[in-house]
């Protein structure tokens, strides 16, 4: 995983618990680091036992830890500049992921050892679309539900999503059916994402239901 990663769930624990519940974290995963570069890449084992201390010194499961930094990842990465890339993405949930595939190319130009996932977004007609997940990586679907729930904050839309293929279930990638409807608000155009994100403030997901 590239450093921004395991990063921004450093950034995720001390929201929650400050600097010493972080370093906590750090020893119990004997992972070496206390802080990450963001442009380098470490092996995918440090961000899993991080995942796996943060459980046990949280009292959640490892998915409710994933979900949590999914929906985290979304505001951290808007507040480390990527916000202005977000605004180019659609004005809609759908059409955000839709260009994904597209940003993650751009980004291997910079980062050529990123290693992301594959999202493919086909709209459905109505509020609905089917998103297929594909990646290298196990065990991060709960990690995707949770971006979806901070894309659906930004997006100021309410989301019902049924997995429809599994990958845990001998298939070669996640599949899910996603239904959202606008949250009803004040008259005036949406605020554009990287807007939204800047305004808003995360917290911890403790529900369960980037990667690179």
């Amino acid at each position: 995983m590239h450093g921004l990663v395991n990063q921004g769930l450093r950034d995720l624990v001390i929201e929650i618990g400050g600097e010493a519940l972080w370093v906590e974290i750090a020893t119990a995963a004997d992972v070496g680091h206390e802080s990450f570069l963001c442009m380098d890449v470490y092996p995918d084992d440090v961000t899993y036992r991080l995942v796996g201390a943060a459980s046990a010194a949280l009292g959640m499961s490892p998915s409710e830890v994933l979900h949590a930094f999914g929906r985290h990842w979304i505001m951290y990465t808007a507040r480390r500049g990527y916000g202005a890339i977000f605004d180019t993405m659609g004005r809609t949930l759908p059409e955000f992921l839709g260009n994904l595939d597209a940003m993650h190319t751009r980004l291997t130009l910079s980062m050529p050892k990123l290693r992301p996932p594959s999202i493919l977004c086909e709209p459905l007609g109505g509020e609905q679309f089917r998103l297929e997940y594909r990646s290298e990586r196990p065990g991060l679907v709960p990690m995707l539900l949770g971006l979806l729930d901070g894309l659906a904050d930004l997006y100021d839309v309410t989301l019902s999503v049924t997995q429809t293929v599994a990958r845990a279930e001998g298939a070669d990638h996640d599949e899910f059916l996603v239904r959202y409807r606008p949250v009803p608000s004040g008259t005036g155009p949406a605020p554009e994402p990287a807007a939204a994100a800047r305004r808003a403030t995360p917290s911890l997901v403790t529900e369960a239901t980037a990667d690179g």
